[in-house]
Order: structure tokens, then C-alpha cells, then sequence
């Protein structure tokens, strides 16, 4: 089979998790990198994955880019440009990203309509993907398959962000601020946490379900004793975890729910009990399905080395989303992406 020929769109924290990955998936070809920085343009794109010499200079010039012919962009900037998706999918580049269009109101409504509208003009397709938001909720929907009943499905997701060392994420949702949860500082919570209401509606989209409510719930817990990460401070009695996300209800009862927990420490006041497993994922039904799984780093990982479990879903759908239908995708339209572990196995003999 022909290799696919990709453009890695910006090279961030993610991107240049995603421009390795398609260097090492054997079904993919890089073709061109863009540069969203004048200082990363004519840069040789494996020097800014931290890998050889490619041949390849990354270039703000999205109609060079255009040009290459490739397959698929990768796109992971930090902010979506709504016209600038438009106009790559208008040209007939499908897209895999691990943005959700946040900043420009998310895929809904007209931002929906104008990207739809793009890629019946390109005959091209839209996928929004990474591991949660993306692949744990293609899994949890999945897994309803087994079930002759199903009442609900729940993802919780437990994260210590003590490795995530950005002063601005948990300065904006109130860490190390005094105890408690103030007005302001829920409509913050919720700004950050809006992502996860998306992921929600995908999931209820993907199982037929339509939602009266999404509605928004989030708590927070203490520090038992001050905690000094090196990095972040935060003092006894301030905040330093919270436990938040969104309950999609059908006719008053949750049908759909996503929390997430996120925490500085697991010494904290309120006794909270943190699972060590990353997440959990229970449908209630007929058969019910209780499934913990665990994340294991490889030795060699550093704290930003956990983007590649958002990059990586992205990469591996390629393959899918050239073959699936034109426009934006949801979760029912791909599957499950793999790996190509034949061909690495094969590679290593």
C-alpha cells in the first residue's frame, strides 16, 4: 500500500510528539511541516522533533503547502484558525486534530456549518481526536457493543498534575488560592472544563442519545500541609485538587457522564480517595462493565512525554479517516484506530 503523505501542522508540545510519530508509523510519509513561529521557519523539521535530518524545512507558506498534494494534516496549534482549516480542507487535506475549536466556539452550530461546507467543497474530512477528549471516549462507546441494556456510561479520568508544571493552568483554576469555591472561581473552572461538555455530546451523539441537559458540577479539596513542587506553592488550606465535569441527562437522569480529577497532591484535607488508575470506565446495563486501566511510562519519559498520549490517537487515525466518509466525523465514523505493530514487529527481524 501506498504510504499516506502527511503535513505536521505546528511542532508544540504535542506536534512534535505527532511529527515523531509519523517519522516512525511505516503507513505514513512526512510531507511538509508548518512553522507557526518566523523562527522555526527553514528549521529541517526532525530538528524540531529532536530527531535526524528529514530534508523537509518547516514554512509558514500554507500554499506551498497546499501544493505538496499530501493526504492528511496533522493538526495540533494550541489555538484553532477557522479560516485557515477552512481553507485547507477546501483544497481537499483531510484533518486529524487534537485542537476542538475551543477558541472559536467549538464544532457547533456555525463554525459546524462553515467546516461542513468546506469539506463537501474539498471532498474531505474533519476529525477531532486525542485521548480525552479523542480515544477513551471512542472506548467507552465501544464497549456498549456487549451490552443488551445500557443505562448509562461513566469515564473518570485521575491525573497527577504534579508533572504538568504550568503555573498559569492551575493558577487560572484557583490553585493555591484559599479554600473553597467561589462564583468567580467556578465560572473559570467551567471555562477550562468546557472541553469535556463536548466530549459528553460526542458520546451521546455516537449512542443515539439526545440530551435535555448538559450540566456542569465541580468541587475542590485542600492542602493538608504546605506542598512546594519546586515549581507551584501552595500552602496548607488552599486549594489543590479539584473534581469536576459534566453529566449529559436524558429525562432527568445522567445518561452520559465525564469527571475528571486532577490533583497537585494527594495530601489533602478532605480525605478525597484518589485512584491510582488513570481511569475508570463503567457502563451500567445488562451486562454492567467495570474496567480500570493504567497508563505505565516508559523509564525514559520526562513530565511532557504524557502528550504523546495525545498525539499518538491523532497519527494512528490516518489511515481511517482517508477512507471514511467526507465532513466532520464523530466517534461512529472511524472506530478504533491501531497501531501498524505488524509492520514494527516485522521492522525489528
Amino acid at each position: 500500500m501506498d504510504k499516506l503523505r502527511v503535513i505536521q501542522w505546528t511542532t508544540g508540545k504535542v506536534g512534535k510528539h505527532s511529527l515523531r510519530a509519523i517519522l516512525d508509523d511505516p503507513r505514513l510519509e512526512l510531507a511538509g511541516c508548518y512553522a507557526w513561529s518566523d523562527a522555526k521557519k527553514g528549521v529541517d523539521a526532525g530538528e524540531l522533533c529532536g530527531r535526524p535530518a528529514t530534508g523537509i524545512a518547516a514554512t509558514n507558506d500554507i500554499e506551498a503547502l497546499i501544493a505538496l498534494g499530501a493526504d492528511t494534516v496533522l493538526y495540533t496549534p494550541f489555538e484553532a484558525d477557522l479560516d485557515q482549516a477552512i481553507k485547507l480542507l477546501e483544497s481537499g487535506l483531510d484533518l486529524v486534530s487534537t485542537n476542538l475549536f475551543l477558541n472559536v466556539g467549538g464544532i457547533r452550530g456555525e463554525v459546524k456549518d462553515r467546516l461542513e461546507t468546506a469539506c463537501a467543497k474539498g471532498n474531505s474530512s474533519l476529525y477531532i481526536t486525542g485521548i480525552n477528549p479523542g480515544w477513551i471516549n471512542s472506548v467507552i462507546a465501544s464497549m456498549t457493543a456487549i451490552c443488551r441494556d445500557v443505562e448509562s456510561v461513566s469515564i473518570t479520568e485521575s491525573a497527577d498534575c504534579s508533572v504538568y508544571e504550568s503555573v498559569e493552568t492551575w493558577g487560572f483554576l484557583g490553585m493555591g488560592e484559599p479554600g473553597g469555591a467561589t462564583d468567580e472561581l467556578m465560572g473559570r473552572a467551567q471555562a477550562w472544563l468546557i472541553l469535556f461538555k463536548d466530549a459528553v455530546e460526542r458520546i451521546g451523539t455516537a449512542l443515539g442519545l439526545t440530551f435535555n441537559d448538559v450540566e456542569f458540577f465541580c468541587e475542590y479539596a485542600t492542602a493538608a500541609e504546605k506542598v512546594d513542587l519546586g515549581w507551584f506553592c501552595m500552602e496548607k488550606g488552599t486549594n489543590a485538587a479539584l473534581r469536576g465535569g459534566w453529566n449529559g441527562k436524558v429525562n432527568g437522569k445522567t445518561a452520559v457522564n465525564i469527571t475528571v480529577v486532577w490533583y497537585l497532591t494527594k495530601k489533602l484535607a478532605e480525605g478525597w480517595e484518589i485512584d491510582d488508575d488513570q481511569y475508570r470506565l463503567v457502563v451500567q446495563g445488562e451486562p454492567s462493565i467495570d474496567m480500570h486501566m493504567r497508563l505505565i511510562p516508559a523509564d525514559h519519559w520526562k513530565n511532557h512525554d504524557w502528550d504523546i498520549m495525545t498525539a499518538l490517537p491523532a497519527v494512528s487515525a490516518v489511515p481511517q479517516i482517508k477512507a471514511a466518509r467526507a465532513g466532520v466525523l464523530g466517534l461512529v465514523d472511524l472506530g478504533l484506530p491501531v497501531a501498524p505493530m505488524g509492520d514494527w514487529l516485522q521492522d525489528r527481524n
